[in-house]
């Protein structure tokens, strides 16, 4: 079925743009402004031709306030926002889809041109079914008649039909100054304004325009500045719950972390630990890093700490653990060139003993009682998950002894600059000598993690752009219980 074309008449003057004119508009459009009021106001819509293109008198605050503005805006603000050349929509053109069921065509003319320089082009609908055919993407606001028949049941029937077929676009709702309590509930049902058919003219219509379509636009960015604060409060919820809970009921281990995601305005990154006893007494620590710190890359990561804490309580340790998380990593990740590296350490009951294995992880770092800290061996260590199919990581045994305590990191605590606009890395060398300078002035557990990650960030420069998790096991000579 063909588009209907919109009831418009040939006005000559709407064409004149401002600084010309033409035979045609000569003698109306040269006159005053009061002369082209004085033309005489259509009996139907309040406003002529003439007066649609030459800007009549400022409208009063009254005026303004009873057809245009909200309780909440001035008529000052009306002024500045809405007709002043910073307002998005000046100068640029703007189209009107008149929604109103009068045989006469009452809103005769194609075109307005207000004096803010913006058209507003005018089509014309006689029914919902025709206005849907008409409501094209090129549409900014639709005026409607809030007489015209059908759309359902109820007075404002029409206006809630209009709402739904046209949720992005400004509505107008059009009716008499006898029925402005139908008008005030068209705004509250959704309009974004109401005008009054009898006090309308060319000026008031355009200026309504803007308004309702930079209202429409206000309110759509706060919907959805509204709806990504929520997303925002769902995925911390989110995040924080899938942020490991360590289970050391019944050891006699304390227990410290810090995690700095990479990424801004996360709780999670591709880092992950865990912490957990098992029913004989044994304390299992792991600590992993997945290449790379955006979303993806945290959700694998969780999924690799949830399988490594759940194969643990099954029994699992050392090369069958970590070959069985391999195909975990295989199955789950996006692609083949994602890998994973991951540190392991079971700690046996009596506390003086411990089993490590490394997959392309950096070693731990242990300091006993009235030494320097230092590096755990990693020789024989094993590559990287998901590097290699048939990849074997071989568990080392290591003598802890009755005080220590064993601090397991990410690779984001060593790669940060040295200092402000270096290009050399701190490394592990550069994390010793920082850790050693701090334990001699005093810090421990989680006191000793806080200044290590905040001179490592101060030495870079700024923030890391790596993830960072550290994790520190404590024991102490006197076996006093951990608290925490």
């Amino acid at each position: 079925m063909p588009v209907p074309v919109p009831r418009q008449r040939h006005v000559p003057v709407a064409e004149t743009a401002h600084g010309s004119s033409s035979p045609d508009t000569s003698s109306g459009a040269g006159s005053s402004q009061g002369s082209a009021r004085g033309s005489g106001p259509s009996p139907a819509t309040g406003f002529s031709a003439r007066s649609s293109t030459v800007a009549p008198a400022a409208v009063s605050p009254a005026t303004v306030g009873s057809s245009v503005m909200r309780p909440s805006v001035s008529p000052a603000a009306v002024g500045s926002a809405v007709v002043g050349s910073s307002v998005s929509t000046s100068g640029s053109d703007l189209t009107l889809l008149v929604i109103e069921d009068d045989p006469a065509g009452t809103f005769s003319v194609p075109e307005l041109l207000d004096a803010a320089g913006t058209r507003v082009r005018i089509r014309s609908a006689r029914n919902l079914t025709e206005a849907e055919r008409l409501l094209t993407d090129d549409v900014h606001c639709i005026l409607l008649d809030l007489s015209l028949p059908g759309g359902g049941d109820g007075e404002l029937a029409s206006l809630e039909h209009v709402l739904r077929l046209a949720p992005r676009h400004a509505v107008l709702a059009l009716t008499t100054s006898g029925d402005a309590e139908r008008a005030a509930e068209a705004v509250r049902v959704g309009a974004q304004d109401h005008l009054f058919r009898d006090e309308l003219d060319g000026r008031l219509l355009s200026r309504a325009i803007r308004y309702a379509v930079e209202r429409k636009r206000a309110d759509t960015a706060q919907v959805k500045l509204a709806e990504s604060k929520l997303r925002a409060q769902e995925n911390a919820r989110l995040e924080r719950g899938l942020l490991p809970t360590p289970l050391l009921q019944g050891s006699d281990l304390r227990f410290a972390a810090r995690y700095r995601p990479g990424r801004s305005r996360a709780l999670l990154g591709g880092d992950f630990y865990d912490t957990v006893r098992t029913p004989d007494g044994t304390v299992h620590a792991m600590i992993g890093d997945v290449c790379g710190h955006g979303p993806d890359e945290a959700a694998l990561g969780v999924e690799l700490r949830i399988a490594w804490r759940a194969l643990t309580f099954a029994g699992l340790c050392g090369d069958e653990l970590l070959s069985t998380l391999q195909q975990v990593l295989e199955h789950e990740r996006e692609s083949e060139e994602i890998f994973a590296t991951l540190c392991t350490v079971d700690i046996a009951p009596d506390g003086r003993r411990a089993g490590l294995c490394l997959a392309g992880h950096p070693s731990p770092l242990i300091t006993r009682k009235g030494r320097a800290a230092q590096l755990l061996p990693y020789e024989n260590s094993g590559p990287a998950l998901g590097l290699l199919p048939r990849a074997r990581w071989p568990r080392r045994q290591v003598e802890l002894g009755g005080e220590w305590s064993l601090m397991m990191y990410t690779d984001g605590l060593i790669e940060g600059r040295t200092g402000p606009g270096e290009k050399q890395r701190l490394g592990q060398d550069g994390m010793l000598e920082m850790i050693n300078r701090q334990l001699a002035a005093g810090l421990r557990g989680e006191a000793l993690l806080e200044s290590a990650v905040a001179e490592v960030r101060e030495l870079n420069g700024g923030d890391l752009t790596d993830d960072v998790a550290v994790l520190l096991l404590s024991r102490s000579g006197s076996r006093s219980r951990a608290t925490g």
